[in-house]
């Protein structure tokens, strides 16, 4: 019942076809309840109408939006590929120190290991594992909290609501918190 001519001209837009349309990064900070700071990352095309849709997230779960530079010093751009459990932990070890790797980790919980890098070394690093034979499951560049905040059990609810809201919203790209939420 829509007219073709929206669709290709939704399609334009989203493909960068249209004329006169530009995206910009937008990054958004906040609080959400119980103190747990949010860093959020958009793209869009319509500045106000992203400013709208996270300020009313953060408003509707209890949040708090704040200032530029009010949550991003607690985070730290890094970089990291995630092995399986199951592979050889020194192996791993080995090649990410021979290819310049920052960390190592090994989460007890799933056996899970992280090789850490900064983001400038990502894809050497990267490269270095895969040619010794270590694909990753999972790479990427990330936002990583220094510390992570306890949430209470009376606001569990409202700090996952929050961290879903925005991350269904069309224009976010990244949502990071520190939230360090209950196992069950």
């Amino acid at each position: 019942s829509m007219p073709k001519d929206n669709i290709d001209r939704a399609i334009k837009k989203a493909t960068g076809e249209l004329e006169g349309v530009t995206y910009e990064e937008l990054h958004f900070e906040g609080y959400a309840p119980g103190g747990v700071a949010v860093l959020v990352q958009c793209l869009t095309d319509n500045r106000q109408r992203s400013i709208s849709d996270v300020r009313h997230a953060f408003t509707k779960f209890g949040g708090n939006l704040g200032t530029e530079g009010s949550v991003a010093y607690m985070f730290n751009k890094i970089g990291v590929l995630s092995y399986a459990k199951g592979v050889d932990e020194e192996k791993i070890t080995d090649a990410a120190i021979e290819a310049g790797a920052e960390d190592v980790k090994v989460w007890p919980e799933d056996g899970q290991i992280d090789v850490v890098t900064t983001p400038d070394t990502f894809e050497s690093v990267r490269e270095a594992m895969e040619k010794a034979g270590l694909k990753p499951d999972h790479a990427e560049v990330t936002m990583h909290a220094e510390l992570d905040v306890p949430v209470g059990a009376d606001q569990v609810e409202a700090v996952q609501g929050l961290l879903a809201r925005l991350e269904e919203l069309d224009d976010v790209q990244n949502v990071y918190s520190n939230a360090d939420l209950p196992a069950d």
